[in-house]
């Protein structure tokens, strides 16, 4: 781990000139006092690092130095390969690595296509945090980066995995599973397993701990990820407390209504041109959330404790704002 900061500490130093010890902790994601010992290191290596001191001052490398230290790791070539979304690096636990190969990644280019790749790069926005509304983008999950090696390890060995798993509403428990691939899906990182030979579906942000042992994995060689995500995603929808609700809805609000709901079942219009739709959801609270993000664009037909729930919350709200604060 500390070659490869050691060789992104040299990276960001050839690619951003000269940096402060602060800004070079930030970058690397450690402290101040360990960036002054790998400064120290690199210098005992024969790396022609000096420091400038004044306001302005930090460390840089001697003009026209170049190294030859630019080869891709696993993690972060693994990393490359998942950076269609910088999230989904993230949620498997390698963003550092992310950042790491992208640094070796434009100095591996020449030097007369750096400048224009920065460029470029400084031209290109993916996943903001926020969309043209001011919404806040769902975070990604954060998985502690040990958790989250062991995992891969398991997954990419075919080893028998051992987690510590903190199921909604329940006790964290230890669980042995046999791990079959990882799924990232708008920054939450989901593993999916067989435990027993039933299937499984584990998130990762709720794993306190893993453990790869050194017994193979019970598991298929070959393995059609996306399909096996989709039949679980199916039988997801289809299963468990959901509940059904009978609701009209502005034409112009169907689609908020439809992205928020597990499935349409039955549709038609009425006379006024509203729609009346049979729709899914995962269960009440799920159901009494989407309803209400509607506003009066919507109306819950059935069930009546959906309406009644619905009718009593806006009765708080009124009598909150009913009086002068």
């Amino acid at each position: 781990m500390r070659a490869d900061r050691l060789v992104s500490l040299v990276l960001l130093l050839r690619q951003r000139g000269r940096l402060s010890a602060a800004a070079l902790a930030r970058e690397l994601e450690v402290s101040t006092r360990t960036v002054l010992r790998d400064v120290e290191a690199l210098s005992a290596a024969g790396v022609p690092v000096y420091a400038e001191r004044g306001r302005h001052g930090g460390y840089a490398l001697l003009p026209g130095f170049r190294t030859e230290l630019a080869g891709l790791n696993h993690d972060e070539a693994l990393a490359l390969l998942v950076a269609g979304s910088r999230r989904g690096a993230q949620a498997f636990g390698l963003g550092s690595a992310l950042a790491s190969a992208m640094l070796k990644v434009v100095d591996a280019l020449p030097e007369s296509y750096r400048d224009t790749a920065a460029d470029a790069a400084r031209r290109l926005l993916i996943d903001p945090e926020t969309d043209l509304l001011s919404r806040r983008v769902v975070a990604t999950e954060e998985v502690p980066d040990a958790v989250a090696t062991e995992i891969r390890r398991a997954v990419f060995a075919g080893r028998k995995l051992r987690i510590h798993y903190a199921a909604a509403d329940q006790a964290p428990k230890w669980r042995t599973v046999d791990p079959i691939g990882l799924v990232t899906v708008r920054g939450q990182g989901y593993l999916l397993a067989t435990r027993s030979g039933a299937d499984r579906t584990y998130r990762l942000a709720r794993v306190l701990a893993a453990e790869a042992l050194d017994e193979a994995a019970q598991r298929p060689d070959g393995i059609d990820l996306d399909r096996a995500w989709q039949e679980r995603s199916t039988r997801f929808r289809t299963g468990g407390d959901q509940v059904a609700v009978l609701v009209r809805v502005n034409p112009a609000r169907r689609a908020d209504l439809a992205g928020t709901a597990l499935a349409v079942r039955a549709e038609e219009t009425d006379a006024d041109g509203w729609l009346r739709l049979e729709v899914t959801f995962q269960d009440a609270r799920h159901a009494e959330w989407a309803l209400w993000q509607l506003t009066t664009d919507a109306e819950a037909l059935a069930p009546q404790w959906l309406r009644t729930s619905l009718r009593d919350r806006a009765a708080a709200i009124a009598a909150r704002y009913g009086t002068s604060p």
